[in-house]
């Protein structure tokens, strides 16, 4: 018999319907009872300003060299990978929620940039990338002339 959590405010066939869409969901990404690897998809901030682009991603406990960040036009895409730790000694995991393997995040900027100034700084499990925008990308401010 399964155990059910009571919600005074849900009918009950409303909590069946909830349960089966959250178990479809757990097996669409890879998540759930049996399942060894879930789905690592880091957070990510896109910041813009009138010069640049600044993007910041979340990656606790990948390491540097396992990041790869490329610029095609105006679509930046950063891929890398997070691994299990493997010096586990003669313990069991009785329950885990860290998410590990490949990842690969694309974001289009929707305006030109100048790929040869692009700056990757990576620090304490946050990925900083400065966009520079291309010249004819940057507002300009235009002075009204009186008549």
């Amino acid at each position: 018999m399964a155990i059910v959590r009571w919600n005074p405010g849900v009918p009950r066939d409303l909590l069946g319907f909830q349960e089966e869409v959250n178990r479809m969901l757990d097996n669409f990404t890879g998540r759930g009872p049996g399942r060894m690897e879930t789905l690592f998809a880091p957070a990510a901030e896109i910041e813009e300003t009138s010069e640049e682009y600044l993007v910041r991603m979340d990656l606790p406990g990948v390491n540097q060299k396992d990041v790869k960040v490329s610029l095609m036009g105006d679509t930046l895409m950063v891929r890398g990978e997070r691994k299990q730790e493997s010096d586990r000694k003669n313990g069991n995991v009785h329950h885990s929620e860290r998410a590990y393997g490949m990842f690969e995040r694309a974001f289009t900027l929707g305006a030109p940039v100048r790929n040869e100034s692009v700056q990757a700084t990576y620090k304490d499990g946050v990925l900083e990338i400065r966009i520079p925008k291309a010249e004819e990308a940057r507002i300009k401010e235009i002075p009204v002339q009186g008549g």
